[in-house]
């Protein structure tokens, strides 16, 4: 099914005499993910079937395929973000909540996941190997750099009791002082309101230069590449920064925060 979405988008863009970057420019989405698209590299999100269908005039046939995509896809829908993680050179990420997974502990991980008692045992133990084994790309060759902003509020929530906090915290200054490619900041409780409230999203760089931004919610997630959106997420994520600390003023505060759960 999706190789006959990327077949009938083929087939209109050449109907109507359109280049990729001239069909891009309509839909107002990049034109490597048009190409991607094309190429059945990626699943068109139902916005991207939506405006084919305005810009074609083909009266819901591009939905109605992206529709089905949706219903027969096989692949969880973190794995698609998954494999987009590990294939960029940087990644930007904001927490207001928790520890953002790249970083976490087993232990942490592990008490995030029996919390709410949602899941049974095995999907716990499945779903925390997952999470340590992303981590791996922190430490491969050619890793990409990551700079993780979190709210101090993180730090002092009790997730899984004192010694799964303090270990989890000194992780966290073991990674931004070891790894190079590894950048922690912390936005101060003094800052009170800020618009890193409205939640976490993580903007990924691919080595064409393309910028995805990724919002997750409770049972699932989003990628979403729209020009505009992106732009305005760059804007939200440089506003974020503005009232975090520094890398080595923010390792300073987590080393101090880490000696308060004993």
């Amino acid at each position: 099914m999706l190789e006959h979405f990327a077949e009938e988008l083929r087939l209109a863009r050449a109907a109507n005499g359109m280049s990729q970057a001239t069909l891009a420019e309509a839909l107002s989405y990049s034109g490597a993910l048009v190409a991607k698209v094309e190429t059945s590299e990626r699943r068109p999100s139902l916005d991207f079937a939506r405006r084919c269908d305005a810009v074609f005039a083909a009266d819901g046939r591009f939905e109605r395929i992206q529709r089905r995509i949706s219903r027969e896809a096989v692949v969880p829908w973190f794995r698609d973000w998954a494999g987009i993680e590990q294939e960029t050179t940087a990644l930007r990420s904001f927490e207001p909540l928790c520890v953002p997974g790249l970083l976490q502990t087993e232990g942490y991980a592990r008490a995030l996941l029996t919390g709410g008692g949602l899941f049974a045992e095995d999907e716990v133990e499945q779903q925390v190997a997952t999470r340590l084994d992303r981590q791996g790309l922190l430490t491969r060759d050619r890793p990409p750099l990551l700079t993780a902003v979190i709210d101090e509020h993180v730090l002092r929530r009790s997730v899984g009791g004192p010694e799964v906090m303090r270990e989890q915290i000194q992780h966290l200054v073991k990674l931004g002082s070891a790894l190079p490619r590894v950048r922690i900041q912390v936005v101060p409780i003094a800052a009170g309101a800020y618009v890193g409230l409205g939640g976490p999203f993580v903007i990924a760089t691919s080595r064409q230069g393309e910028d995805l931004v990724y919002l997750a919610g409770q049972r699932h997630g989003q990628v979403i590449d729209r020009t505009e959106y992106v732009r305005q997420m760059v804007e939200v994520w440089e506003s974020i920064r503005g009232e975090a600390l520094s890398h080595r003023q923010s390792l300073d505060l987590l080393a101090e925060v880490a000696e308060t759960w004993i």
